[in-house]
């Protein structure tokens, strides 16, 4: 205890003496059955079969609460990383779904848009907290580029990572397949 604080563990934690996290959720847990992939979920009691179904249903949204969207994605999702001067300087990593595997909840009238150059691009943004939880990108403009870390905890079980070099936009969506990913087929 630093400063004479008093500790945020009940006496029954104390008792346990196990670390307790207050702002940490718990991750999902894997086994595998026969050559199934199991992963169970925060908050439900059936486990998910990745055999049985390509697509998870994921929940998320901005911080504040105000948007909230569902998205059917799989649970494993490749992240596209771009260096293009907006996905820079806004650390924009993100996974592309058709439009048709989206769905805004909420929030529709707390979402502003900012677009520039070809004005293809729709970054939408929240306008109470600031957060970009998914937007059209220029790429993909019958889909939508997801932000992962703005799903909620559980159906989520990892990440993969691609490089996208939108320095050089043009040569580089003609020699990628980033396209092909609002595609039903994908």
């Amino acid at each position: 205890m630093a400063f004479g604080r008093r500790s945020k563990r009940s006496a029954q934690d104390r008792k346990r003496k196990k670390p307790v996290h207050r702002n940490s959720s718990p991750k999902a847990s894997t086994a595998s059955t026969k050559g199934k992939i199991k992963t169970k979920t925060q908050g439900k009691k059936e486990p998910i079969d990745a055999t049985k179904s390509k697509f998870v249903t994921h929940l998320g949204g901005c911080h504040c609460g105000a948007v909230r969207f569902s998205v059917k994605a799989p649970a494993v999702v490749d992240v596209l990383d771009c260096n293009c001067s907006i996905c820079t300087k806004k650390q924009n990593k993100h996974f592309v779904v058709p439009k048709s595997r989206f769905k805004l909840l909420q929030g529709a009238d707390s979402i502003t848009t900012y677009t520039f150059n070809t004005h293809k691009a729709k970054h939408t943004f929240c306008k109470i907290c600031g957060v970009q939880s998914f937007y059209t990108p220029r790429s993909n403009t019958d889909g939508y580029g997801i932000m992962p870390h703005c799903l909620d905890p559980g159906t989520l079980r990892s990440t993969t990572t691609t490089p996208f070099d939108g320095m050089q936009w043009e040569k580089s969506i003609e020699t990628s397949n980033v396209r092909e990913r609002s595609k039903e087929s994908v």
